[in-house]
């Protein structure tokens, strides 16, 4: 009986934890997810635009709303590099330098794409080799590369 009871506290705890850690990734957004919701354009639309070869940064610049995208994204590299730290896979001051080189870049950053920002870093923000139409959470195995 009292191996049950140690069997039902380990197998609950491990259900909070799972259930916790999908409620943590439902909360972070692709960068698609992002400029949809600022823009109040479908994830259709968005795709046809990237399929044209705009930039996720043009096609909220054009609608206004760089700033609030560059914001958006800046939070949801913070949740991923704080994962990885979490998991061990960074140290906190690797992930401290990679936190504060996204947020000078994004200072100069027009949302054209231009500077090819992160190409450096590999840190799997991307969305893997499909060309971001996926629904992973950008740790797939994209090699940090994003066009």
């Amino acid at each position: 009986m009292k191996n049950i009871k140690k069997l039902v506290a380990i197998t609950l705890s491990v259900l909070v934890v799972g259930a916790a850690g999908m409620v943590y990734a439902a909360d972070i957004k692709t960068p698609a997810e992002v400029v949809s919701a600022l823009t109040g354009k479908s994830m259709t639309d968005i795709y046809e635009e990237r399929e044209e070869g705009k930039t996720y940064g043009t096609i909220a610049n054009e609608s206004g709303k760089l700033d609030e995208f560059k914001t958006k994204v800046l939070e949801r590299k913070k949740a991923i590099l704080d994962d990885k730290v979490k998991n061990g896979e960074l140290t906190k001051e690797q992930a401290d330098e990679i936190y504060n080189a996204i947020k000078n870049n994004q200072a100069i950053c027009d949302g054209t794409g231009t500077a090819r920002m992160g190409r450096q870093n590999g840190m799997g923000f991307g969305q893997g080799l499909g060309g971001g139409k996926g629904q992973g959470m950008g740790r797939g195995a994209g090699c940090g590369i994003r066009y």
